[in-house]
């Protein structure tokens, strides 16, 4: 009988381990776990709208509402600037960043929650499914920038006073900075709420003030000066202005915003990973 045993213990081709090292994060098993990661993509994307009328239309339907609403309160009623920038794409453009950032930190902070019934069933990578997450949301942005594209086109034909820059080359970046940042708060939310569920409600109230206090529906040129202090710890700053910078040729962001944003951005997202990590083991016990 111990013979036995002993040739099957050899005949293992993957151990798993209840314990690891704290920043141990498996990214060689989520790389073979690629292929996984393709299909919790694939079932998000076909689930969400499942059995709706207008189906993947509802990803540039929301943000274009949400546009004609701020053009209307910001632009019209408040009347607050837009550093010259027409008004569909100005506030189309921080939109779409804005839902993108809180698409991904909203699915991210829901993981364990969400997915508790099979993750107590079968083993696999769990950081497979935040990157999951984030790549959908993706795709979603790419679908909304597909109809920026046609907005942009037309304004370029009849002469309005936008023209890209260098920094349009920053995009992919920007993509991926917006992503990084969005994954790593939902990271921290979704490791804490397991134990604290009153994190997630404060999150999903905080995270439409804090719009507010992000140039989505005016510019950084507006914002008064003794508040630009907001806009340094606020790592969703510089992203969005940059975005305008590129495609809009229009507004400003000091260098130092930006290492702040990309320090603030770096913590987050390693801090996110490590308390994943570190619940991802315990969770079952606690949820």
């Amino acid at each position: 009988m111990t013979e036995n045993t002993a040739v099957e213990k050899e005949n293992w081709d993957l151990i798993l381990h209840s314990k690891h090292k704290l920043l141990d994060l498996k990214l060689r098993e989520v790389i073979r776990y690629r292929d996984l990661v393709l299909l919790f993509v694939k079932r998000d994307f076909a689930v969400q709208y499942k059995q709706t009328i207008l189906g993947p239309l509802w990803y540039v339907v929301q943000p274009i509402i949400s546009t004609i609403m701020y053009a209307f309160v910001f632009g019209n009623l408040a009347q607050i600037g837009t550093d010259g920038i027409p008004y569909l794409l100005f506030y189309y453009g921080g939109t779409m960043l804005w839902t993108y950032f809180t698409g991904s930190l909203n699915s991210c902070s829901s993981v364990f929650i969400n997915n508790a019934g099979m993750f107590g069933k079968v083993y696999f990578p769990r950081l497979t499914v935040p990157i999951s997450t984030t790549i959908g949301h993706i795709i979603k942005l790419g679908i909304q920038f597909a109809l920026l594209m046609c907005f942009y086109a037309y304004y370029l034909i009849v002469g309005a006073p936008v023209h890209a820059t260098w920094y349009v080359l920053l995009f992919p970046l920007i993509i991926l900075w917006i992503g990084f940042l969005g994954c790593g708060i939902g990271l921290v939310v979704s490791a804490l709420a397991t134990k604290y569920k009153d994190l997630k409600i404060v999150m999903d109230y905080g995270i439409s003030l804090c719009m507010y206090i992000t140039p989505v529906v005016y510019p950084l040129s507006q914002a008064p000066e003794s508040l630009k202090w907001i806009f340094y710890i606020n790592p969703m700053s510089a992203p969005v202005e940059l975005f305008r910078i590129g495609f809009y040729g229009a507004g400003h962001v000091p260098l130092e915003m930006v290492i702040s944003s990309l320090a603030i951005t770096a913590v987050v997202f390693l801090g996110g990973l490590i308390l994943f990590n570190r619940n991802e083991r315990t969770f079952v016990d606690t949820i």
